[in-house]
């Protein structure tokens, strides 16, 4: 696996020979005169001389297969070889780009937090950074070659630095940095540091060997690294919604997917690390937060045995892994039952999921906690059972119909998004019309659409031939993203008329006279920006910031986003008991009606 390879180590400079240990030094011509006792004092200099070094556990993660939180930080933190100033960053400034998925963003503020307390700073401006550090992704060849062109750009950057300043330095972070260590390292010598995703905790170490003027790497994949103990440094737009990292890594081995090579085995942060961070936020009055993870509803958290549920973890109807059914532990249920009970007035969003992994109780929880959000992320990738087989998803078209008919049927007013692949392995004009059919056929109001691009390391590069001409996938492409917008336009028209609560999250975009924000389906809603009345009292009205939550009548609507009217203040509490007065009432009147 992954996870067993060792890292690329750079041998450093900052070791010294212990003091008071004379050297030896070598002759053509043998010391005939050395006594037995001399050689047995000057064997006993070298293994002092040794003892000071670095040793065979200052490179090896994870020596022991469990850990404490303590004993973790210290192994990446405390090296005997580097004194503690020589890691400090000494107000020196870091600029991060962040590229590709939530969870790289996610990634930036965990290793923005470990560098801070290092003594770093962080600084918007590219052109006062000390160093360069870019979180990336290898989903799909595109991202890369941003990546590749953004590095020349860099480099050419670093060259033209003042020399009576500090060289710059380049790192590479993330799923790239594990991917392609060679090639950055060795053949294109771009950069000076690369951190793969479990590797954060090492950056100021390998910064430190960079300033040495050495390339320096770490890309040890971890069983056990979910970063439990860092507290992120969140970044989020005005702080009224945040990401939380609830595990790492992914199990499910489809075949197109580079996840499990680059991010590792699936493990689980534990819940008490998850409810600490979401409860610090709420107290800081953010809004929304949206639980983060690979696999996200896999989540199984075994680290408290008194707590674990006994059992094999449940999947949807129909859907099976190719790996076993994993006994025990605190379930998703568990997690988003505990995590919705801290702040009423708090939204929960969760991404990404499998379809694989919605049994009937997550879908019951998700309709009767107020807070948790109705929008439903469920990713096909293909509406052909075969070319679902070939990606090894675990379900067919009918399977995957059937669980969107068993959401419906428990939160009715359920928003799905999904993601779909254009001309995988395989894939013939049928199965094409077969997807089309499927988008019509379910309707979603997002929806993320890719052409297939095969990675290495995957197992379709390893079995499968990629044998769909580039100009039949852009051309499937565009006729799924145009299918999917006509039935996004029909979801969102059946709204107009409706009163949608609203999380205000800014201006808009393209006007300054507008203002933005989304629903609980995580539609976008634009409304004009004026004062509207405080919890419908028409007499007291007041301006609208964002994070607030407002109530907007819906006028129109196209593929991307709804326009209303801002009719006055709320709160997620208020809606939700009005809600559930108005489906009271309706129920009382349906059974006591003739």
């Amino acid at each position: 696996m992954e996870s067993l390879r060792k890292p690329m180590f750079t041998i450093l400079q900052h070791w010294r020979p212990h003091r008071g240990v004379r050297p030896r030094y070598c002759s053509k011509l043998a010391n005939t005169s050395v006594t037995s006792k001399e050689t047995k004092t000057n064997i006993d200099a070298f293994k002092s001389q040794l003892s000071c070094g670095p040793s065979f556990q200052d490179f090896i993660k994870g020596a022991s297969v469990k850990k404490s939180f303590a004993a973790d930080e210290d192994l990446f933190d405390n090296h005997s070889y580097l004194s503690e100033d020589l890691e400090m960053g000494n107000s020196r400034k870091v600029y991060f780009e962040t590229y590709g998925c939530q969870m790289n963003v996610n990634d930036t503020e965990i290793a923005w937090s470990i560098l801070q307390r290092k003594g770093y700073l962080r600084t918007v401006e590219l052109n006062e950074a000390d160093v360069v550090l870019l979180v990336t992704c290898s989903i799909r060849e595109k991202a890369e070659q941003t990546i590749w062109n953004r590095l020349k750009q860099l480099t050419a950057m670093k060259k033209r630095r003042k020399k009576s300043l500090a060289p710059m330095k380049i790192g590479i972070l993330g799923c790239m940095a594990e991917r392609l260590k060679t090639e950055l390292l060795e053949r294109e010598k771009l950069v000076d540091v690369l951190a793969g995703p479990d590797a954060y905790r090492d950056l100021p170490r390998l910064l430190t060997v960079a300033d040495g003027g050495q390339q320096a790497s770490n890309v040890l994949l971890s069983l056990e690294e979910t970063y439990a103990d860092i507290m992120p440094v969140h970044h989020t737009t005005h702080g009224n919604s945040a990401f939380v990292s609830i595990m790492r890594g992914c199990d499910n081995m489809c075949t197109y997917c580079i996840v499990p090579f680059t991010r590792g085995r699936e493990r689980s942060r534990p819940i008490s690390s998850i409810l600490e961070e979401v409860r610090m936020l709420s107290d800081q009055g953010v809004k929304e937060v949206t639980l983060l993870g690979q696999n996200v509803n896999s989540y199984r958290d075994a680290s408290e045995d008194q707590l674990c549920s006994s059992g094999a973890t449940r999947l949807s109807e129909g859907f099976q892994t190719v790996y076993r059914r994993k006994e025990g532990g605190l379930r998703f249920s568990d997690l988003l039952d505990r995590v919705s009970r801290i702040d009423p007035d708090m939204r929960v969003r969760f991404t990404s999921p499998h379809p694989k992994d919605f049994p009937d109780e997550v879908i019951h929880l998700i309709a009767e906690r107020g807070n948790i959000c109705t929008q439903i992320h469920l990713p096909a990738q293909s509406g052909s059972s075969k070319v679902l087989k070939a990606m090894r998803r675990g379900y067919t078209r009918e399977a995957y119909l059937d669980l969107v008919q068993n959401i419906r049927r428990i939160v009715p007013e359920v928003s799905l998004s999904s993601d779909f692949i254009s001309g995988f392995c395989g894939e013939t004009e049928e199965d094409h019309l077969q997807t089309l059919s499927l988008i019509r056929e379910v309707g979603y109001n997002v929806g993320f659409l890719f052409a297939y691009s095969m990675r290495k390391k995957t197992q379709a590069y390893h079995r499968l031939e990629d044998d769909v001409p580039a100009e039949v996938k852009q051309r499937r492409l565009q006729e799924c993203i145009t299918v999917f917008r006509e039935g996004a336009t029909r979801v969102n028209a059946a709204l107009v008329g409706s009163k949608q609560l609203v999380l205000v999250e800014g201006e808009s975009k393209r006007s300054a006279n507008d203002l933005s924000g989304r629903t609980d389906g995580n539609t976008k809603v634009i409304f004009p920006k004026e004062e509207v009345a405080v919890q419908s009292a028409e007499s007291n009205r007041a301006p609208i910031s964002a994070g607030d939550y407002v109530l907007v009548e819906i006028l129109s609507a196209n593929s991307q986003s709804l326009r209303g009217r801002a009719l006055s203040h709320s709160s997620l509490r208020e809606t939700v008991k009005n809600y559930d007065e108005h489906v009271s009432s309706n129920t009382t009147m349906t059974e006591t009606g003739p």
